[in-house]
């Protein structure tokens, strides 16, 4: 078993935990809206952490295809880097939607749940 092999089978493995992270973040975000009570400091590390997910599991794209050569299919960088510019515009808007945060993060995780589906089944 070759290391591309490797990293290709753990970008594949990943991509489940990108989908099943930012989706889990976005919804708790969202239902924190409406309930306080589900406003937690967790809330954030989670939500943090399914960021990071995104930025790891590109990162492993790049690899594959800058050391390996393998080609990616059509459309699935477009939505892998577009997912990197989603989580640092979210970020970005957080000062100025503070009153509504955690719709902001609400809907941004569940964007990015969505596109790494997207990018999943291409």
């Amino acid at each position: 078993m070759t290391l591309a092999s490797v990293v290709l089978e753990v970008h594949r493995w990943f991509a489940w935990v990108v989908i099943v992270s930012t989706g889990l973040a976005g919804l708790w975000a969202s239902v924190a809206h409406w309930r306080p009570s589900a406003r937690r400091p967790l809330l954030w590390w989670f939500t943090g952490a399914a960021h990071v997910s995104v930025f790891a599991q590109a990162g492993l794209g790049s690899w594959l295809v800058a050391r390996e050569d393998m080609e990616a299919p059509d459309l699935h960088a477009l939505y892998g880097f577009s997912a990197l510019a989603a989580v640092g515009i979210i970020y970005s808007y957080r000062a100025q939607l503070r009153d509504h945060v955690h719709l902001l993060y609400g809907g941004g995780g569940l964007f990015l749940m969505g596109m790494a589906i997207r990018a999943t089944v291409i």
